[in-house]
């Protein structure tokens, strides 16, 4: 008798190649807009299927989970980010939870680059005037930016992505400063010649440009506090594309309309998709819709993770790239 195929729900519209390939391998229920799911989808999805597949937009917490069927046993999620997933209460409840490890770093990265050039070089503002039809010709004084090589550039978090923005950063010729929760091993430190602050406020408060890739866990919450923020020079930049909770958006946003900071460029926000109204309109902030994956590559790669890690599940193992609380 032929084995019952897992019940699998998708939360959101993945690349086509990727559902095409779920409904190959298993009993499949797929979003048929783009719509995140209602809380009350989000409970019926989880009374009844096997394996969860949601995404960064579904609060997957304590409540949702308390509401789980007795089949639910993997929430696969599709991205690397997993604090939507209250893990520690999955694990109580019988409940594996999985991500989609390292397939952005590089386009991560090179958005960490672009924006970090967008607002140096002041592009959106020579965008503006373009689209506006204001551009009356070039001027020696005019849209003065400031070059990126020689500067100090301070990465806030060494994991993959942080490696990866070092590496383009120093091909720019930028000298590489970091803080990580561990030092990196004196090898990869020389490999990326980069220096080693274990002290967050010394190491801002000396920074041309700092770049967050931390994730978002209890104790980055607001790693960029308003005492922090202010120990940053005002001709200092700031890019996240990390989480936006990792940084006071207010303080910022404070900071950058009374000048005493250059410029953001922001792919994240500290309260979902909508930024501080007062960012939208500055000329020194770059704002992007949380682009920093949004590579057709990329997103397929998330899918093969994720297809990899319930048929793993199917076949009775440990999906590969299982999340466990210690890891948070």
């Amino acid at each position: 008798m032929p084995q019952k195929r897992l019940s699998v729900v998708v939360t959101r519209r993945l690349p086509e190649a990727v559902e095409t390939r779920l409904s190959e391998l298993f009993d499949v229920t797929l979003r048929e807009d783009d719509a995140p799911m209602t809380r009350a989808e989000l409970t019926e999805a989880v009374r009844h299927a096997d394996v969860l597949v949601p995404t960064i937009t579904d609060q997957i917490d304590a409540g949702l989970i308390g509401q789980a069927g007795e089949n639910l046993r993997l929430i696969a999620n599709y991205g690397a980010g997993i604090d939507h997933i209250d893990v520690e209460t999955a694990r109580r409840n019988g409940i594996l939870v999985s991500n989609t490890p390292g397939v952005m770093t590089d386009d991560t990265a090179d958005m960490v680059m672009a924006l970090m050039l967008a607002v140096t070089r002041r592009m959106q503002e020579g965008q503006l005037l373009m689209q506006r039809g204001e551009w009356e010709g070039w001027a020696p004084t005019a849209f003065l930016g400031t070059r990126l090589g020689g500067k100090r550039l301070g990465i806030l978090g060494m994991g993959r992505i942080g490696q990866a923005v070092a590496r383009r950063a120093r091909a720019f010729g930028m000298q590489i400063h970091y803080h990580n929760r561990r030092r990196l091993r004196a090898e990869t430190e020389a490999d990326l010649e980069a220096t080693y602050w274990e002290s967050i406020d010394q190491m801002v408060a000396r920074m041309d440009v700092i770049s967050v890739n931390c994730p978002h866990t209890p104790s980055t919450y607001h790693l960029l506090n308003a005492r922090r923020l202010k120990l940053m020079k005002p001709t200092a930049v700031i890019v996240n594309t990390s989480r936006g909770e990792v940084i006071d958006e207010s303080a910022l946003t404070r900071m950058l309309k009374a000048g005493e900071l250059a410029g953001a460029g922001l792919d994240v926000y500290q309260h979902g998709i909508r930024g501080n109204p007062e960012l939208v309109n500055m000329s020194n902030v770059v704002m992007l819709p949380h682009m920093g994956s949004a590579t057709i590559e990329g997103r397929i790669e998330m899918g093969e993770k994720v297809l990899l890690n319930v048929k793993t599940f199917a076949d009775g193992h440990r999906p590969p790239d299982q999340v466990v609380p210690s890891m948070l």
